[in-house]
């Protein structure tokens, strides 16, 4: 296949730009590199459900290609390649990818400590961090040598571009202190306990900020 890859390259460069026979060797191409991926992430002899770091992860049997591995960051290929899903946070990677998993299920932490960090952007600076992604310690810089630090606005810390997609989430500690519903930018960490923890009532308004029921209208008709 390697072999085929090479040859069908030097065929399309030899060929007419623009040709259909230049077409169609790009077409072939493509389907030889699936081929070589394919083999290369073998489907046959992986098992149904997988545990790691307190995720459980089933093998998935969709066939979409419009999903991104949380892991690397690119694109999972469901017609070739074997991916699976975290049941309880919805963490997706490669089966390639399973053990570099570095993130622990965020499942786990809504069960067993659900509640919010209330505070707004505790940021304790990069230097507290070493200089690296709070979630995998891969090196991390403000000028993006060698991989961008991305602060998230709802715990502080800096993460790098692979732990950090720059999704938008509402922070609750803008909300409660500041009735602030703008959405701000959060690693996919603190994304995905946000979603998990939206419908759980665990904040005590009347406690953390009796202010806001002087200046919300709404809340005042609540109380």
């Amino acid at each position: 296949l390697c072999q085929a890859i090479e040859e069908c390259k030097r065929v399309i460069l030899a060929l007419p730009e623009h040709s259909e026979r230049q077409k169609d060797a790009v077409v072939r191409l493509i389907h030889l590199r699936l081929k070589l991926q394919e083999l290369k992430d073998p489907d046959e002899d992986e098992p149904n459900i997988r545990v790691v770091l307190e995720h459980r992860f089933y093998k998935e049997k969709s066939k979409s290609v419009k999903q991104m591995c949380d892991k690397c960051s690119t694109i999972i290929w469901g017609l070739i390649q074997t991916w699976y899903t975290c049941t309880g946070c919805y963490y997706r990677c490669h089966s390639k990818c399973l053990p570099l998993v570095s993130r622990a299920c965020v499942r786990a932490k809504v069960s067993h400590q659900a509640e919010y960090q209330l505070s707004i952007c505790p940021e304790s600076g990069l230097d507290s961090q070493d200089y690296r992604c709070a979630e995998c310690r891969s090196p991390v810089s403000l000028r993006g040598v060698p991989s961008e630090a991305r602060q998230c606005d709802y715990t502080g810390l800096y993460y790098c571009s692979s732990c950090h997609w720059n999704d938008l989430a509402v922070v609750p500690a803008r909300a409660i202190h500041n009735w602030d519903f703008e959405p701000r930018k959060v690693s996919r960490c603190s994304m995905r306990y946000l979603a998990l923890m939206v419908s759980r009532p665990v904040l005590k308004l009347r406690e953390i900020n009796p202010l806001l029921f002087n200046y919300v209208e709404e809340l005042v008709e609540i109380r």
